[in-house]
């Protein structure tokens, strides 16, 4: 009794005054931000599968949507600590084309020659080749934006020219495929996901995680002297998280193989064709796991470790953040080459799930980061953001696309709608602070 009455969250009048709903989003801790941008996702989707006849929440369409997340996804986590560092890049669909062309050209044309086609190292190299052009790109510009003192919005929208350039310069504009068999596996497909089984470990292991998170959330208030949620909250939130993770899991797993690619499997297994055909779970797309590493390790960035910091106190008062001793400039640099890490990143999945690398990868990507980063609640004025609010937004961005496709909207009727949503959510954000202050 005692530990619910010191783990309350709020002082005793206020709470005696204010209604439940707001007590219960004061206990919980819960951003009501974000929960208001999940409420968004939800009539987006249900408006689409009114629209579409049913077709849009579908464990088919659900299992493409997250896959075709991924690429604006993982770069908008590094868009979010540019942002708000007051800074901007434009160039990083251009960044995303020619890396995906440097790794197709790596192991379609230059490692045959050496290592042979199927060497269990071409994915490894390829790999390995593209983050580095990808850091070494962002480097280069956050080089130039931090200590010759240029705007990051002319340097990445020289970026945005020079970069796509060089895209079509490295193979005269000519598409580079196939792809090794292994780096494929990035991409999604009937190959590049984990099936029932092992989506069913990986829910229970990051359920696991997520209590283990609470638990020790707790310990570490409770020894620091922090106000901690009562005991009802944390068992809400366990709960709450663990049924969205599973029936994530469940969704993944009601989406099966075609019956072509089943039956080729079958064959060449030795397993006998029922007469009911063969239902193999597609199970969680091996690209949706590498952008969920990828939010927690930014998150883990932003929030646990001094670079983090450093980001968020140049966003909310460069000057003052220098004089406190921060060295501003290489902070710069290092948010640049990790946005460039990211974008090369996104270029190996897309280049796996396109099974090629080709000249207009990545076009319009830039915007649809930003985008993303904005409608997730980072401020352009610097100084606030959110990784998992940015890959929230991203969400909405690919649900929004792939809703009017399924809806058959003209294609430039979507940039509207695209565009729209974008400028809607800059002004709700700025009337959010004009209200918060």
């Amino acid at each position: 009794m005692a530990e619910m009455v010191k783990s309350t969250t709020s002082s005793g009048p206020r709470t005696a005054e204010a209604n439940p709903v707001t007590r219960f989003f004061r206990a919980t801790e819960i951003d009501t931000r974000l929960l208001g941008m999940i409420g968004a996702l939800v009539i987006i989707w249900i408006g689409f599968h009114i629209i579409t006849g049913g077709l849009f929440l579908t464990p088919r369409n659900l299992w493409n949507l997250s896959v075709q997340t991924t690429d604006i996804a993982i770069m908008t986590t590094g868009m979010v600590l540019i942002i708000v560092t007051r800074n901007i890049d434009l160039s990083v669909g251009s960044v995303l084309g020619l890396c995906g062309m440097i790794m197709g050209v790596t192991q379609a044309k230059i490692l045959p020659e050496y290592i042979g086609f199927d060497s269990p190292f071409t994915w490894v190299i390829t790999l390995l080749v593209g983050l580095i052009a990808g850091g070494l790109i962002g480097t280069f510009q956050g080089m130039i934006i931090a200590f010759l003192n240029v705007p990051s919005f002319i340097v990445t929208l020289g970026g945005l020219l020079v970069w796509r350039g060089a895209t079509w310069l490295v193979t005269s504009g000519q598409t580079v495929a196939p792809m090794d068999q292994t780096f494929r596996i990035m991409g999604g497909g009937a190959e590049g996901s984990i099936g029932a089984t092992w989506s069913w470990i990986v829910g229970i292991v990051a359920c696991l995680f997520v209590i283990a998170s609470i638990i020790g959330s707790r310990r570490q208030r409770r020894r620091f002297g922090f106000p901690r949620r009562p005991i009802w909250a944390e068992y809400f939130l366990a709960t709450l998280s663990c049924v969205l993770i599973l029936g994530a899991v469940w969704i993944a797993n009601s989406y099966y193989w075609p019956i072509n690619i089943a039956k080729k499997y079958a064959e060449t297994n030795n397993i006998p064709w029922p007469e009911t055909g063969l239902d193999i779970p597609y199970g969680i797309a091996v690209p949706v796991l590498i952008a969920i590493v990828v939010g927690i390790i930014m998150t883990f960035i932003a929030t646990r470790l001094r670079f983090g910091r450093y980001v968020f106190a140049i966003g909310g008062n460069p000057e003052a953040a220098e004089l406190a001793g921060i060295k501003t400039r290489w902070v710069t640099v290092r948010i640049f080459a990790l946005m460039g890490v990211l974008a090369a990143i996104a270029a190996a999945i897309s280049t796996a799930r396109l099974n090629a690398a080709t000249n207009s990868q990545g076009t319009l990507d830039e915007l649809y980061t930003i985008a993303a980063a904005v409608i997730g609640g980072t401020s352009l004025a610097g100084g606030t953001g959110t990784i998992a609010g940015a890959m929230l937004g991203a969400l909405v961005m690919q649900s929004l696309q792939s809703g009017m496709v399924l809806a058959h909207v003209d294609t430039p009727l979507q940039s509207v709608v695209v565009g729209t949503v974008l400028v809607v959510a800059v002004w709700l954000d700025t009337v959010y602070r004009a209200r918060a202050k």
